[in-house]
C-alpha cells in the first residue's frame, strides 16, 4: 500500500468542509490522492480557499454550495462530482448543528433543524451517491457524530437526538449496502479545539476553562482537527476494507472518564 497515494482515483464529497474538521479532512484526503468536492451552505469564500489550497498542492477539487436538507441540491452536487471527476467513492457527512440551547429555550423549529441536517442530510447524501458507488464497485460512507450524543450534555438535546439518529442510520446503511461493497461507519468527536460561529476555540476562552476540559482527558489535551482527519483517512482507505457498521471514537480517552 502506498500511504502517500492510497486514494488515487477516488472521489470524495465532504459536507461542512469550509472550516475545522471538515476542512482538514478534505485536505488530508487530497494528500492521499482523492479528488474533492468541498461543500458548505453559506461559506463559499472559505470553500474556494480550500479548493485553491488543494489545487496549489497538485490536487483536484471543486466547490459546490448545497444545503444537505435539500434533496435536489444534494443530487446536483453528486451529479457535479460525476461530471467533473467521473463519480463518487467516498461520502463524509460532517455538516451539523452544534449550538448549546437549554431545553426551556428550545423550540421545535430549532430541534427539527438539527434532525434535518444530521439525519435527512445523511439520507439525501446516501441516496445521491449510491448509484455511482454501485457502478464503481463500492464505496465508503462516514457520518461524523459527537460524544455528547452518547454521554449526554446539557443544552444539547437537539444535537444529541440528531447525532443518535445519524448513528442508527449509518448502521442501517452498513447492513443494507454491504452486498454492494459499500461500507458505512460513524466517527465520534470528543473535546476538540475548533472554531464555530458563536463558539470560540479553547484558545480564546479563559485558561481555567481549558484546564477543566483537558483534566478529563487521559491524553491531557484537546483534540485537533487533524486527529479526526487521520481516523477518517484510515476508515475510507484500503486498510479498513473489513470495517463497517462501527462507531469509532477520537477523544483522547475522555469517554472513559465520564
Amino acid at each position: 500500500m502506498d500511504r502517500n497515494n492510497e486514494l488515487a482515483g477516488k472521489v470524495a464529497i465532504v459536507t461542512g468542509s469550509a472550516r475545522n474538521i471538515g476542512r482538514v479532512t478534505a485536505e488530508e484526503l487530497a494528500r492521499a490522492g482523492a479528488a474533492l468536492v468541498i461543500n458548505s451552505v453559506q461559506a463559499k469564500d472559505l470553500c474556494d480557499e480550500v479548493v485553491d489550497g488543494i489545487r496549489a498542492n497538485g490536487g483536484k477539487a471543486i466547490t459546490f454550495m448545497a444545503d444537505v436538507r435539500d434533496a435536489d441540491a444534494v443530487q446536483a452536487m453528486a451529479d457535479a462530482a460525476t461530471a467533473e471527476f467521473g463519480g463518487v467513492d467516498i461520502m463524509i457527512h460532517n455538516a451539523a448543528v452544534r449550538s448549546n440551547t437549554p431545553f426551556d429555550d428550545l423550540d421545535w423549529e430549532a430541534f427539527q433543524t438539527s434532525l434535518d441536517i444530521s439525519i435527512k442530510g445523511a439520507f439525501n447524501l446516501a441516496k445521491a451517491v449510491l448509484p455511482s458507488m454501485k457502478q464503481r464497485g463500492g464505496g465508503s460512507i462516514i457520518g461524523v457524530g459527537g460524544m455528547s450524543s452518547l454521554a449526554g450534555s446539557p443544552g444539547r438535546s437537539h444535537v444529541m437526538a440528531g447525532k443518535m439518529g445519524l448513528n442508527a442510520l449509518i448502521r442501517g446503511l452498513a447492513l443494507d449496502l454491504a452486498g454492494d461493497n459499500i461500507r458505512a461507519n460513524q466517527v465520534v468527536v470528543g473535546s476538540f479545539d475548533t472554531v464555530r460561529e458563536g463558539n470560540p476555540s479553547s484558545a480564546a476562552v479563559p485558561a481555567a476553562s481549558a484546564r477543566a476540559n483537558t483534566a478529563k482527558i487521559p491524553l491531557g489535551r484537546l483534540g485537533a482537527p487533524q486527529d479526526m482527519a487521520n481516523l477518517i483517512r484510515f476508515l475510507v482507505g484500503p486498510g479498513a476494507t473489513y470495517i463497517t457498521g462501527q462507531t469509532m471514537h477520537s477523544n483522547g480517552g475522555g469517554y472513559m472518564n465520564l
